[in-house]
Parts: C-alpha cells; structure tokens; sequence
C-alpha cells in the first residue's frame, strides 16, 4: 500500500431505523393535528361564549340604561324648560315628529309587502293600507317633493356662502401666520422710572350676585402693575344679596387699607343690567379726569402686566378707539361641554377677530377683557340699554363714527366656560338673539352713515345677515328639517357632500386653532348641529322682538382658579383668616359683616338642590332624527343612515342634560 494513501470504508445504512425515525415522524405529525383540530374548536367555543355573554349583557345594560334615563327623568328639573317648551317651534317639531312616525309604519309595511309604485296598477290596490299608500306616494312626488328641493338648494347654496366666507377666513388667518402681522408699539411708549408719563386708566369690574368669584376679581384687579395714582378701580356691584354686597364691600375696604385705590358702587335702582351699571358708573364726575377705562367681568383674572401690554398701543394712534386681549379657560378640560365650547371660541379668537381686527380694524367687542378709550365711548352715544349685547352694540356705534379696534391674540385673560348645559343654553340664546335686536335698530343708522359702502356691506351682509341670522337658520333648517324630510321624500334627497364632506372638512378648519381637539372633531360637528335649535329660536325672537329675546340671565360662575392662583390663595389663607381680617378693623361695616356671618352660621339657609334638567325640544329633534334614520336603514342609505342615527343620540344626549356638569 503507498505510505500516503487513505483507506475510506462506507457502510450500509441501516434501512430499519429509517423506517422507525419515518414511522414516528408521521405519528408525530398525527398527533400535531389533533391537538391543533382541538385547539381551534376550543377557540370556537370560546369565542361562542363570549358572544353568548354579550348577548347576556344587552339586555342588562339596556335595562340599566333605561332606568337610568328613567330616573332622569322623573328627579329633572322641569321649570326652566317647561314655559319655553310650548312655543311654537316646540308645537311644529312635535307635529313633525309625529307624521314622520306614522309614515315610517306606512314605509316599513310596503318594505316587506314589496309594494312599487310603478308596478301596480290602481284596479290591482288590495286594502285601505295600500291605497293610502299609493295616495301618499302621488301626493308627494307631486306636491311635496317640488317644495322640498327648492327648499333644500335654497339652503345648499347659503351652507355653501357660509362656508366660503369661513374659508376665507382661514387663509387670512394663514397669511397673517405666515407674514407674522401683529399690532406693534412703540419701544418708549412711557417712561418707567416717571409716573406721571402714564395715562389715567379707570378700570371697571361689574358684577351681580358673584358669590363665587368677587374675591378673585378683586384681587386680580388690584394687583395690575401700573402707578396707583394713575389708576382707579370701581368695583360696580349690582348684587340683590345684602349678606354678598357686605362681603364685597368688605373685600374693597381690605384692599383700600393696602393702598390701592379703589371704591365700592351700589346702584339702588338696578335697571338696564350690565348696560345700566357701566353707564351709571361712567356718569360719575370724576370719570372725566380718566383718558381709558379697562373692563372686565368677575370671572376673569388679568395678569399684572395686562395695562402695560394694551395701553401702549394708543400712543401715538389717536384714531384708536378699542384694544381687545383674547379669552382663555381655566376649566376647558372640565367635561365634554367646555371641550366642545374652547374649540369654538378658540376659532373665534384666533381667526375671525383676529382676521377683521388686522384687515378690517373693526370686530364685535367681547363685552370684557378689552380698554376702551373713553373719548371713543362718549362720542358714539356711551353705553345704551337697548339690547342684551351691549359690547356689540358700542363696537357698532363706535365703527360709524370711524374709531378703529386692535386684536391683540398674544395678551390672554384666564376666565371660565359655563360648565352645565343650563347655563350653557341662556348664554347662546342672549348671544344670538341680541344681534338681531340690534340689526333692526342699526340699520338704519348704518344705511345713513359717513363710512365706505365697502364697510357698510360689511356690517350688513357679513357681520349680521351671515354670520348672525343665515348661519343659525340654515345649520336647523338644513340639517334637522330637510335632511330627515327628504328620508322620506326619495325624490329630493339631499348629496353627500352637503350632509358630510364639507361638514367635515369646516369642522377640521375650526378645530385647528386648537390642535389637541382633534380627537373631539366628531362629537363637535354633532354638537354644533345640535345647538341650531337654541341658536334658532333665539335668533327668530330677536328678530321679530319677542319677550324671550329680552331676558338676561347671569351666567354661572365656579370660582375655579389656576395653579398660580391656588398656591398665592394658600399663601393668603395661612397668614390670616377671613374673621380676623374682620376683627382687626373696628369699623361699623366689619362689625355689621361679622355679625350677619355669626347669624348664618346658626340658622344657615336651605339651599335648593339642584338638578339637571329636561330639554323637550331637543327630545323631539332626537325622537324625529332617529326616526329618519330608521327610515334611511329601510333604503340603506348608508352615509345617510349613520349621520341621522348619530345626530338623533346626541340631540338625545343633550336633550336628557348628559353633556354638561352632572348634579348630584
């Protein structure tokens, strides 16, 4: 054998025990798919009995729910709505309600008869059912239907002006983003270290009956960094509560003590609410010695530097009659509500004042949180007690006789959103039915006066008719009217870029200036459609100068503070109590206060409780939308079908008190 050779020897494999390692292979792959047939029929079985218990569970929360609902009922506070809930609006969505249910049956029965129209023949009619029926399709196809869709296209084309104006709106909100246009001032505008170069600015805090929020008011107010002998507070309190207006007076008498300067007015005849107070408080004879006048409600809380951020900007601008600082929430997480409302005053703030203001230099005044300079007031006829909107009627009054405003969206004032729908309700029913008050009184000094067509166009055709009368008017008739009508009209209903596409998208543009809403872009679509009714019918009253439109109810106030204001309350609070604060002055006020305090602590007095209430017009638009929406199911609508169906629940919603604060 050759020294480097290699032997390889290869062995016959042993053939049994492939044959062994191939048997349990295949047992083994036997076993695998029982095991994974047992596996899934488990998962079934599961599944199966999951279902099971949801079904099971239905009927539990159905029963919970309609208990529920049925306590909410019967423990509701029906006084406020009831005398509003016989109106005539109330009468005619009843009415409504209830052809539209008697037609659903008609609907539903020749859905699963299969009754066409078409097909049938008049000697073919079996039944008195089936014959009102046939007399119900000829009637509308031929009168109904024809008033229906011109009805319907007169709404379409003012959705679609509304809409274009709001889209103009936006891209000027854009541009003045992107040119970074803001109100500038003067870099010298006063002389710090010399006092006197300072103007002489009133400042004016109305109230009524603010138990919750006077004190922080007060506070706010006279922690305002400008010289104290360039400044006076009039604390304007129109309260009827004797114990409260001690407490007020109270309240100013500590602050006087500390040197500011400010006093305490009481109006005993109490007539023209917040319009009558600031008149009788600009009447005064010292008023005159004053060049501005800061306004703000009891709720808001200004920050000390506010008069150094607005004041500037009347320097050297004589033509300037308004500054007007934005509005922000201290309670817009409260709930669902003062969500949806941050987002629609977020939007009005942030694009249509701030877009007129720099374009136009005109914009309804706020009613607080603005400077106004007092000649400006006095030359457009001072404060009137004509309407419930007395800010918008003074900004009116004041762009006829040429005053300009300024926006300033940087300088913010914290105050607070109402937080129960009650509340909520009265405050957009005075909104939306004063304008129309006052369009009707200013027409006609806005046809004879001085300024441009171009502006008076403006204030005719955009600020009021748009924006106050048409926007209301089709959002309740578009939307709760036709759009369940025509699910009963085939012949005129409605496309689904007028019920969705553009809903949605102007929804999307009023939820930017609020980018963390966007979650809550749904719920304010249907809440907006839901609000038409109350938008509505104040607008009607305003218009036509029912009783409704001149009643002004104070709106709720908490007394909700920011965390700023918490820690310097609890600063306060361990340093001296309200009752030696009281005891440390020996005046006949702090005596009489102390006194009345000791006899409420004894006898104090019952409180109602409170209770949220029944909305019976909202119920009615929610029974009347679901009722539509039953009737689009039958037709599988689909778009159609879901928009009714959601709207329906939130009318429902509100319409049971489910949105707002919750009461005990």
């Amino acid at each position: 054998m050759a020294p480097n050779s290699v032997v390889v020897t290869i062995e016959k494999p042993d053939s049994s025990a492939l044959k062994v390692n191939g048997l349990d292979s295949s047992v083994f792959l036997e076993k695998q798919k029982a095991v994974s047939t047992k596996q899934f029929t488990w998962v079934l079985l599961l599944k199966v009995n999951r279902i099971f218990a949801c079904l099971s569970w239905l009927p539990m929360a159905f029963r919970a729910m309609f208990v529920s609902l049925k306590k909410r009922i019967a423990l509701s506070d029906k006084s406020d709505e009831e005398p509003k809930s016989r109106g005539r609006l109330y009468r005619f969505i009843k009415a409504f309600l209830g052809l539209s249910i008697v037609a659903l049956v008609i609907e539903v029965i020749a859905h699963f008869k299969n009754w066409n129209l078409n097909l049938i023949q008049p000697w073919e009619v079996q039944g008195l059912l089936q014959w009102s029926y046939m007399t119900w399709s000829a009637f509308r196809v031929d009168y109904i239907a024809p008033v229906a869709i011109i009805l319907s296209k007169f709404c379409i084309v003012l959705f679609l002006i509304q809409s274009l104006d709001r889209l103009v709106l936006c891209i000027g909100c854009f541009w003045i983003k992107y040119k970074k246009i803001k109100p500038t001032v003067a870099a010298d505008a006063y002389d710090i270290e010399d006092s006197s170069t300072f103007p002489m600015v009133l400042l004016q805090i109305p109230m009524c009956n603010e138990r919750e929020v006077y004190e922080q008011a007060i506070e706010s107010a006279c922690q305002m960094d400008w010289p104290r002998d360039r400044l006076l507070i009039q604390v304007l309190d129109d309260s009827d509560d004797r114990n409260l207006q001690l407490l007020i007076k109270d309240e100013v008498s500590t602050w006087n003590q500390k040197g500011v300067n400010i006093i305490y007015r009481h109006r005993l005849i109490r007539t023209g609410y917040k319009a009558g107070n600031l008149k009788s408080a600009m009447g005064c004879e010292y008023v005159k010695d004053y060049e501005f006048v800061a306004i703000f409600d009891a709720d808001f809380q200004p920050n000390p530097d506010f008069l150094k951020l607005t004041i500037p900007h009347f320097k050297g601008n004589p033509e300037l009659g308004l500054v007007q600082a934005r509005w922000s929430f201290v309670n817009k997480d409260e709930n669902l509500l003062t969500r949806l409302q941050n987002i629609n005053l977020c939007f009005h703030f942030e694009v249509e004042q701030q877009v007129n203001g720099v374009f136009l230099n005109f914009f309804g005044f706020n009613g607080t949180a603005g400077v106004w300079r007092i000649k400006a007031l006095e030359e457009s006829g001072g404060w009137l007690e004509r309407t419930t909107v007395e800010d918008m009627d003074i900004a009116v009054r004041a762009h006829l006789n040429g005053w300009k405003f300024i926006f300033l969206n940087d300088v913010r004032v914290l105050c607070e959103l109402p937080e129960s729908y009650e509340t909520y309700k009265k405050q957009q029913h005075r909104w939306h039915s004063g304008p129309m008050q006052l369009f009707r009184l200013c027409l006609p000094a806005i046809l004879t006066s001085k300024i441009s067509m171009w502006k008076k166009s403006n204030l005719i055709f955009l600020f009021f008719l748009l924006r106050k009368l048409i926007l209301p008017f089709y959002s309740f008739t578009l939307f709760c009217i036709i759009l369940p009508l025509t699910m009963f009209l085939p012949e005129a209903e409605l496309p689904l870029w007028v019920i969705c596409y553009i809903p949605i998208f102007m929804s999307f543009l009023n939820i930017l200036p609020s980018p963390k809403s966007f979650p809550f872009l749904v719920p304010y679509l249907l809440f907006e459609n839901t609000m038409s009714v109350t938008k509505f019918n104040a607008m009607v009253s305003g218009l036509f100068q029912l009783g409704s439109s001149y009643e002004w109810v104070v709106t709720k106030k908490t007394g909700r503070s920011s965390e700023s204001d918490l820690l310097a309350l609890a600063e306060r609070e361990s340093l001296s109590s309200n009752e030696e604060k009281i005891l440390r002055r020996n005046s006949e006020s702090g005596l009489e206060l102390l006194s009345k305090l000791k006899e409420q602590e004894v006898a104090p007095i019952p409180k109602k409780k409170k209770k949220n209430g029944i909305y019976r017009k909202e119920l009615a638009l929610a029974f009347l939308l679901l009722t539509a929406s039953a009737r689009s199911f039958l037709s599988a609508h689909g778009v159609h079908f879901y928009f009714l169906l959601f709207q329906g629940l939130s009318f429902l919603a509100v319409g049971l008190d489910l949105i707002g604060e919750q009461m005990g």
